[in-house]
């Protein structure tokens, strides 16, 4: 599956972003979800993760209560909701795709930046 992110910007600290990711290739609903993200200087990290029909979300501590992942699979896309920003939550945020059958995301989109200012 082709994975293209986008949406990312400049945003105040306290603002809101809505990202989007869309696929195509391949059946999107045969697909766990999930957003990453890399800050410069530090490693990727999970960000959210939602299950193929969308029943079941994931969220790392350190952004849960303030962003929220969903899917519309009549669309083939992925969105990630992030209100409540902070300068730390500045980064490239990827959206992947991972089948049922494996642990691994192996598709990934391109990434696309969050600055948030202070």
């Amino acid at each position: 599956v082709q994975l293209q992110a986008f949406g990312g910007g400049l945003v105040q600290t306290g603002g809101s972003l809505r990202l989007s990711c869309a696929a195509s290739g391949r059946t999107f609903s045969d697909y766990a979800m999930a957003w990453f993200r890399q800050a410069p200087g530090k490693e990727r990290e999970f960000v959210a993760a939602i299950s193929r029909s969308g029943t079941n979300t994931y969220y790392a501590d350190s952004v849960k209560g303030r962003f929220t992942i969903s899917r519309d699979n009549a669309k083939n896309t992925v969105y990630l909701q992030m209100n409540s920003l902070k300068p730390d939550d500045t980064a490239v945020y990827y959206c992947a795709a991972r089948v049922a059958t494996s642990t691994q995301f192996t598709s990934w989109g391109q990434g696309t930046l969050v600055t948030v200012s202070s």
